[in-house]
């Protein structure tokens, strides 16, 4: 299988567009979740892009599962990139569905200066309750999703470990709705 990145650009008025979509969206991705499509996803706090992880076997499935969404039918969601993850950390388990903007939480990317140990490190951090999932991308650039909102903690939990070049980290804010 497959782990996608969508990294989602949302329209300028994305509050007025998204309102006649909302329960659509979220029927047909709760949906995906359970057929175990999602992995988990959610908007910055901002709501101006969101980040949703999915699961395929062929490449040619991701577009249709991003593409048939009512918010992007809806022209809530404008545009997508996509990155394909080389090696995947799952979440031990997929929590609630939490649509009010409660679950915060934060990204890290950056680049792993040995990335075999740095894999260690995040099924550690995982098993420690602070990773949700995450994983690396070819030449060693990774995301993780970190279980704090504090962006300086979230960081340091990788820093500390050190298999990552710590001029490359960046954390940003996430709210974790799935």
């Amino acid at each position: 299988m497959l782990v996608y990145h969508a990294a989602i650009t949302a329209a300028e008025d994305y509050l007025e567009r998204r309102a006649l979509h909302r329960q659509a969206h979220f029927d047909r991705i709760v949906g995906l979740r359970a057929q175990g499509f999602v992995i988990g996803g959610g908007p910055a706090p901002d709501g101006r892009t969101a980040d949703i992880f999915y699961r395929v076997a062929q490449p040619p499935d991701i577009g249709p599962l991003i593409e048939d969404d009512p918010y992007y039918l809806g022209k809530v969601w404008t545009a997508y990139t996509l990155r394909t993850f080389s090696q995947f950390i799952e979440p031990w388990e997929l929590p609630p569905v939490v649509t009010d903007g409660s679950r915060r939480v934060t990204f890290v990317e950056g680049m792993a200066s040995e990335p075999d140990m740095a894999t260690f490190a995040l099924i550690e951090l995982r098993g420690a309750g602070r990773l949700a999932f995450g994983g690396f991308f070819e030449g060693g650039a990774s995301l993780a999703l970190l279980n704090t909102a504090d962006a300086a903690e979230a960081s340091a939990w990788l820093a500390t470990t050190g298999f990552w070049k710590l001029d490359t980290l960046k954390a940003r804010p996430f709210v974790y709705a799935l």
